[in-house]
């Protein structure tokens, strides 16, 4: 059903050398949705995502991902996501199309298959080409290609357009979309660019010193006249409050 969770987290906690990065979170994303999380660098976005795949254990707290425990069923809820966090790594010597097949053999599965991920993120005509010779933007399509190849029920993407042109911004745009519209996938993405949030995002998440501090609808957003959707982000992670 369309709108129940399939990502709850409860008042978790990270901590690094005696110190909580992060701190008293919780965060609910809805089954078939585009969850844009938004923080300054440091906020700790990215140590989320980590502990939302399995990456990073919690300190403290509870995450819940597709109706089970990370931390107790780490497995079963890797083969149901798909991520791309940080610099995308890849067999180097190899073709875009040798990186996407050892990709599905590992998770056992035939997926999109090699030729419709290539094509979905406009690599189809790449050949041979070792990714040791790829542009930044080449690499980050590989990337999203690799996270969604296998068919996963979630998409956790940390600052996905990294590296992407115009042309790639709103290639990837669409292609989100298609996932979520075509293939019923969720979507959690960062992006430090606000406008490519409100361009994709259902709900906004903000994340503030490492404490999740809000989550809106962006249509609740927009029905206040009287603020714009840059002022209520910009004032929301500076600190302050604002209520929708």
């Amino acid at each position: 059903m369309k709108n129940e969770p399939i990502v709850v987290i409860k008042n978790l906690g990270k901590m690094f050398d005696n110190t909580f990065v992060v701190k008293d979170s919780n965060m609910t994303v809805p089954k078939g949705c585009v969850y844009g999380f938004l923080g300054a660098n440091g906020a700790g976005k990215t140590t989320i995502f980590k502990m939302l795949t399995g990456l990073l254990s919690p300190t403290s707290g509870a995450i819940e991902v597709m109706g089970l425990d990370v931390t107790k069923d780490r497995e079963k809820v890797l083969r149901g996501i798909g991520s791309l966090i940080e610099a995308p790594v890849f067999y180097e010597h190899l073709s875009a199309a040798g990186n996407l097949e050892l990709h599905l053999d590992y998770m056992g599965t035939k997926g999109f298959g090699v030729e419709t991920a290539l094509d979905m993120v406009g690599l189809n005509e790449i050949g041979p080409k070792p990714v040791s010779k790829f542009s930044l933007g080449m690499r980050q399509r590989l990337g999203i290609a690799r996270a969604f190849i296998h068919k996963p029920q979630i998409l956790i993407l940390d600052e996905p357009i990294n590296g992407l042109d115009p042309m790639g911004i709103r290639d990837m745009r669409n292609l989100f979309l298609a996932l979520i519209q075509k293939h019923g996938m969720t979507i959690l993405l960062s992006s430090h660019i606000l406008s490519e949030i409100e361009h994709t995002a259902d709900i906004v998440g903000v994340i503030v010193n490492g404490t999740v501090m809000q989550e809106v609808s962006l249509s609740k957003i927009k029905e206040k006249a009287d603020i714009r959707l840059e002022d209520y982000f910009f004032n929301i992670m500076s600190g302050g409050n604002v209520s929708c």
